[in-house]
Formats: C-alpha cells, sequence, structure tokens
C-alpha cells in the first residue's frame, strides 16, 4: 500500500475514529485502525466489537493498493505533529511508514486479515426517518441516559416504531425524557442504543441517512461513513405509565429568565426550590451549609396559594438547553408528584425531590 493524502482529511477521519478503539490493552487488535486501499479510495475502519466505524474517501493519490493496521491513537499522535499539506504512507514488510518532507514515522503492524469483520446491511430491515429529525431527537434525550446502571437496559435509550409515530425515550429513573416524531412505517419495532452509540451518532451524521437493523445490531449508513451498534439485550420500562394522564394546573413560563434564575441559585447548590406565588415565582437554593441563594421574577401564575416544587436544578436546564423556543410548558399536580416539562414534542417528566 502507498497513497499520498493530505493532512487535514486523514486527522479528521483518526479524530472520528478515536472513540470506537480498543484505550487498555494495546495489544489487542481493536487499538487498532484498519486501512484499506482500493479502487482509487481508502477505507478506514475502527471497532471495539460493540460500535463500529468506517469512513470512505476518494481525496488521495493512490500509488499502491492494499491494507494494513496500525495503532490508531499513535497515528493520530503523529499526524497532529506533522505540518500541514500532503502526508505519504507506504507499508514495507508489515511496517507502515509515515514521512512529509524531512520527518519520518514507522509503525508497527497486526494482521490485517485478523481484524474484525463488520456487519453488512445486505438483507435488513430497513428504517425510514430524517436525519436531522434523528440527530435532534437524540440530542434531547442523551442527558437522561444512566451511566453504568445494573439494569443495562436504563444505560441506553428506547427507539420504538409505529405505524404512524416513533418514540425515543431515556431515563436515569429520577426523570423520563421522551420524543415523539410523526413517521410513516410499513413495520413496528422497539431497540435499545447504549449511550456510547447515541453520542457518536450526533458526530457522524448530517445528511441523508439509511438505517438496518436485525436482532443484535443496528447500522446507519450514508455517502461518508458507515456505523454499527450492538443492541441492548433486554425490556425497557413502560415509560408510558410514568407520564401523568391528567395535570392540575398548567403554565407557560420563559425559558431565558428560568434559565438566569435556576443558574444563580446553582452557584451555592445544585437542588433548588421553586415556588409558585400568585404574582411571582420564587427560586431558592437547598443546602446543609449555612449558605443562602433566593431570587425571584414577576410573573402571573394565577395559583391562589403557594406551591412549592424541589428539584436537581441540572434536569432542569438540562431540558431548557435542549430547546428551541422561547417558551416552554410546566405541568404540575402536587408538589411530591412527577411533572412534566414539555416543548412541542418534547417532554420530561421529573420526580422532585422531597422536602
Amino acid at each position: 500500500m502507498k497513497i499520498t493524502i493530505s493532512k487535514s482529511i486523514l486527522e479528521n477521519i483518526l479524530i472520528h475514529a478515536g472513540p470506537f478503539l480498543e484505550k487498555k490493552d494495546t495489544s489487542q487488535i481493536t487499538s487498532h485502525v484498519y486501512l484499506n486501499v482500493s479502487d482509487l479510495k481508502l477505507t478506514l475502519r475502527a471497532t471495539d466489537f460493540e460500535i463500529g466505524y468506517e469512513v470512505v474517501t476518494d481525496k488521495i493519490n493512490v500509488l499502491q493498493e492494499g491494507s494494513v493496521t496500525a495503532n490508531g491513537k499513535k497515528f493520530l499522535d503523529i499526524i497532529r505533529i506533522l505540518k500541514d499539506g500532503n502526508i505519504n504512507l507506504e507499508v514495507k514488510n508489515e511496517i507502515l511508514y509515515i514521512s512529509q518532507a524531512h520527518s519520518n514515522f514507522k509503525l508497527p503492524t497486526f494482521s490485517h486479515s485478523e481484524f474484525p469483520s463488520f456487519p453488512t446491511y445486505e438483507g435488513k430491515a430497513r428504517i425510514s426517518i430524517n436525519s436531522l429529525s434523528l440527530i435532534d431527537s437524540l440530542k434531547k434525550i442523551t442527558p437522561a441516559i444512566d451511566t453504568n446502571n445494573p439494569k443495562f437496559e436504563l444505560n441506553g435509550a428506547l427507539i420504538e416504531i409505529k405505524q404512524d409515530v416513533i418514540n425515543f425515550a431515556s431515563t436515569d429513573t429520577r426523570r423520563l425524557a421522551v420524543v415523539t416524531l410523526q413517521n410513516q412505517s410499513s413495520s413496528e419495532l422497539s431497540v435499545i442504543l447504549p449511550k456510547k452509540a447515541i453520542i457518536e451518532i450526533q458526530k457522524l451524521f448530517f445528511d441523508n441517512i439509511e438505517i438496518y437493523y436485525d436482532e443484535t445490531n443496528l447500522i446507519i449508513h450514508s455517502d461518508q461513513y458507515t456505523f454499527f451498534t450492538k443492541l441492548i439485550n433486554g425490556k425497557f420500562p413502560e415509560y408510558s405509565r410514568i407520564i401523568p394522564k391528567e395535570i392540575a394546573n398548567s403554565l407557560i413560563l420563559p425559558k431565558a429568565i428560568m434559565i438566569e434564575s435556576i443558574k444563580q441559585i446553582t452557584t451555592i447548590s445544585t437542588d433548588v426550590k421553586i415556588t409558585f406565588l400568585n404574582d411571582l415565582i420564587l427560586f431558592e437554593s437547598l443546602s446543609d451549609d449555612n449558605i443562602e441563594a433566593k431570587t425571584e421574577i414577576n410573573f402571573n401564575t394565577g395559583f391562589s396559594t403557594p406551591f412549592t416544587i424541589a428539584i436537581n436544578s441540572r434536569y432542569l436546564l438540562d431540558f431548557l438547553s435542549s430547546i428551541n423556543n422561547s417558551e416552554f410548558t410546566i405541568g404540575l399536580n402536587e408538589g411530591n408528584l412527577p411533572f412534566i416539562l414539555s416543548d412541542e414534542n418534547f417532554k420530561t417528566v421529573i420526580m422532585p425531590i422531597v422536602i
């Protein structure tokens, strides 16, 4: 294999490959990236067996076809320190030579035939969804995905496809985030995607995409990238039961002022007590120390008696940072019961702190 490629293109490809590499054990072939040059194109792959990334580019000058693997982190470290311009890659005697002007580097390789194979999308069922809608939905529910929960299904998000809607749902047991999209589908399915996969999908895809799936894998394909993830094998909670069916009090609140007020309190305390009075909303810190923060905004709530909820401020700020509108709706029943934050097709149900 022998090619010339610009630094900017190769560096960008290797940066995207980073999260897919085995980090701890460099003796594993999954700590390597796989490169194949054929038909005037470079294909690069990276995988940790759970998720995988493939990119194809024709922005190279091919002198000789071939395949090779190399440690992905060290490869990127070398490319980063080189100057802008073209870089030469050549494989000789199972060594990858990297050169530019007077700079030369050598990286050992593993047998490229031992690199893990990727699942193919041929013959798999296909999901139809707009890529921008997919990315926007995943961004909104990502903060509510749990981490290191012994119930593996909570370490991912549910994608539930029905004939006329697609539901995206995630929960860390203290809150539930749900996005509902209108979407016509000829088939129905329910899959759970790992959090790591969801984060990487948001980085890679902005153009038209095709999504394929089977019982174990989900594959996303675009003109430049192919991504796969193993699905979480489990049963996602019946999240619709958590969403309150009736709302006693509903308010439309200004996003910017709410964010400003909550952030003032979070300089002292993560937990915030919010009291709705008739003509104002009061924000107070909840702290064990003898430190206090308090602010208020003038707002006609319509409450004849004070109504108080206590909340982890991060849950509210995560929701508010995910919406585009200048206002949102809060639905309240009792101070110790779950309440709903809503914006168009996005809902977050939050369990309040008992005070």
